[in-house]
């Protein structure tokens, strides 16, 4: 029996326990306004402290608690510096580690879905857990073959922990909008919730990863461990080493964090042109840093895990999302307003000033007007106390703009990989990504140099 559920009823009391404790902090900051601290420092130490409370408890449980903190640590590049310092390493924590199941559940799980005899399978197979996560933990093993294979055994009961959990948490989301400013975490906690069954099924996940590992082998730049042998609960995929990129992100130097930044960006948006999947999992602890040559620092390739959530686009990312991305930053507001109410981005019962519309997305997409362009945890606090402040007109705007389904996961993958990149602090030439693998995406100054490239190779 695994440890994952623990008891059922000892994960509803631990997560029903958080609700309580932002109520009796809520009581501890109005005495605190009382006796006469500002608002502004109260805020600040009820935001850390209600942030200390819930990420211990997410770090303690597996399923869908440890998921949606995964999911929330990539943010944290948003909280002022005071707020997140204290517990930056519990969120790190959570992006690739968690108490792992007895060994004797996980020979059970073996033995149940590859026979009793599955040691044959193996050379080698090390008990100990290399990794564990929300819904499964990673041995390192040496394959029959001889090949070095990570085998991903999946928590039993891991479905119903899952399911609880999210339940569990959108009962209080709004409880927890503070933690994140600018952020509504209840579509993300839906979000996560229905892609439960998919994230289950390790069929499916394979041949993600297979599709991937076909596409970029030979890569230059991605590396993705190709499936070795897949069945219900187990996944066996050639093992990859690396430094993880949480260890780039807490020690890493600014050559790794900037090769790391540039191909974090390149796979995001090449990955669904060459594929027509978008890896939708962007937490530092499915990628890894690998040295491709011995001292160029730009032989380093990124090494990309776990495919268990992907967005299918058969086509690759929707070409809108590059038009609307060009005629932004070519100040086309007219034409930028047009484009979003086509794609349901403005409801029809809503009418918008298209300027007003252009000066609210202009600063978000800065990084794609330059060159190049250096994430920073300070850049993203200011977007996103920007979009957070009710007094700002970017915070009544935002409010009425709508999130079409279809860009939803979209939507968090790029949030995602944009605060994994300010984590990095990497440097990154993001609009070369753009403007070789996002459809739609062509600035009018470039436009102009390849019709003049395209006149001198005529001529």
């Amino acid at each position: 029996m695994s440890d994952l559920p623990r008891k059922a009823v000892t994960r509803t009391a631990k997560l029903a326990a958080l609700p309580l404790g932002f109520a009796g902090r809520a009581t501890w900051g109005l005495g605190k306004r009382i006796v006469g601290e500002s608002a502004e420092i109260v805020g600040r130490e009820l935001q850390q402290r209600t942030a200390e409370q819930l990420f211990k408890v997410l770090g303690e449980l597996k399923g869908g608690a440890m998921k949606f903190g995964q999911a929330l640590s990539v943010f944290e590049s948003a909280l002022p510096e005071e707020v997140a310092g204290p517990y930056r390493a519990a969120l790190t924590k959570l992006q690739d580690a968690a108490p792992p199941m007895p060994t004797r559940t996980v020979h059970s799980v073996l033995a149940e879905r590859l026979g009793e005899d599955w040691p044959d399978l193996f050379v080698e197979f090390d008990d100990k857990p290399a990794a564990a996560a929300s819904i499964g933990q990673v041995h390192r093993a040496v394959w029959h073959d001889g090949r070095a294979v990570a085998v991903k055994v999946q928590y039993p009961g891991a479905g119903e922990a899952l399911l609880s959990d999210l339940n569990q948490l959108s009962r209080f989301a709004r409880l927890l909008g503070p933690l994140i400013p600018g952020m509504d975490v209840k579509p993300l906690i839906s979000e996560l919730r229905d892609r439960v069954s998919e994230e289950l099924d390790y069929a499916l996940e394979a041949q993600a990863q297979q599709a991937h590992a076909e596409e970029f082998a030979g890569d230059p730049d991605v590396v993705v461990p190709a499936v070795v042998h897949q069945c219900e609960q187990v996944l066996v995929t050639e093992w990859i080493d690396g430094i993880p990129l949480s260890e780039v992100i807490t020690g890493g130097t600014q050559e790794q964090r900037d090769r790391a930044g540039q191909l974090l960006s390149r796979f995001l948006f090449s990955g669904p042109a060459r594929t027509g999947l978008l890896h939708a999992d962007p937490h530092p602890g499915n990628f890894r840093l690998l040295p491709g040559g011995p001292d160029d620092e730009e032989d380093w390739r990124l090494g990309v895990l776990d495919f268990g959530t992907v967005d299918r686009l058969s086509g690759g990312l929707p070409e809108p999302i590059g038009e609307s991305l060009r005629m932004t930053l070519d100040g086309e507001a007219d034409a930028v307003y047009a484009l979003l109410c086509t794609e349901g981005f403005v409801k029809e019962s809503i009418e918008l000033d298209p300027d007003a519309v252009l000066d609210y997305l202009l600063p978000i997409i800065e990084p794609a007007k330059a060159e190049e362009f250096t994430f920073t945890r300070g850049w993203m606090r200011s977007q996103a106390a920007r979009i957070a402040d009710p007094r700002s007109p970017a915070h009544q705007l935002g409010k009425q703009l709508n999130l079409p389904p279809a860009y939803l996961l979209i939507h968090r993958v790029t949030l995602s990989t944009i605060g994994v990149l300010c984590q990095l602090g990497a440097t990154v030439r993001l609009r070369d990504e753009l403007e070789e693998w996002l459809p739609g995406f062509v600035l009018e100054d470039d436009l102009e140099q390849l019709e003049a490239q395209e006149s001198v190779a005529e001529a």
